[in-house]
């Protein structure tokens, strides 16, 4: 195993929460918490990423992200990493398709909110994503029926698990997504920076 990366055991359930977390919140604390209890995850890893290939401006440092995220998710089943700047991958596929290799026998399930579901489309190679691990969608205040009304959730309908389900996805054979609905959180990193709370 590669120096640094988080250590799992072949048949653990692992969900993986990417994003740039500039800055980590509160609202990220709560679909990771909800996400572990409705589908049925041993563990969830954080991937602070170095950067969005899709986001004009630069985060903040990756030092002071990871720190920031730390501070905000505070529990042990929670690992905070910084995966992808180890692997030097900058594509959600592309690390995806690292991980699967590293980590024989290990269930990944990729997490989204809602509102990420609704650009999907837009990420590169987005249906290997789709067709190399099982995908958790997590409601986003604002974003619920964008998110269900994209492509890629019209594309890939057929695959789609059943709310009452969800704990079965880590299980299953890609493509399987599944959406599901929490109660809602509405913290933004967004807003964060607009407020002027967080400084890049």
């Amino acid at each position: 195993m590669r120096a640094g990366l988080p250590r799992a055991q072949p048949g653990m359930a692992i969900g993986l929460l990417g994003g740039s977390f500039d800055p980590a919140h509160g609202g990220h604390a709560h679909i990771t918490r909800e996400a572990m209890k409705r589908f049925g995850l041993d563990r969830v890893w954080w991937l602070v990423s170095p950067g969005n290939p899709l986001k004009r401006e630069g985060p903040a440092a990756l030092d002071r992200r990871l720190a920031q995220a730390r501070a905000v998710m505070r529990h042990p089943r929670v690992e905070i990493t910084d995966i992808e700047a180890r692997l030097g991958t900058r594509f959600t596929a592309e690390t995806l398709g690292r991980l699967v290799a590293l980590y024989p026998g290990v269930r990944f399930v990729w997490l989204m909110g809602a509102d990420n579901l609704a650009q999907f489309g837009r990420w590169q190679r987005w249906e290997t994503i789709m067709r190399t691990v099982p995908i958790g969608v997590i409601a986003r205040p604002g974003s619920r029926l964008t998110g269900r009304m994209s492509k890629a959730a019209d594309r890939f309908e057929r695959y789609r698990v059943p709310a009452t389900a969800a704990s079965i996805l880590p299980q299953l054979a890609p493509p399987a997504w599944c959406f599901v609905n929490i109660p809602m959180v509405s913290d933004s990193s967004t807003a964060i920076r607009a407020r002027g709370d967080w400084r890049r």
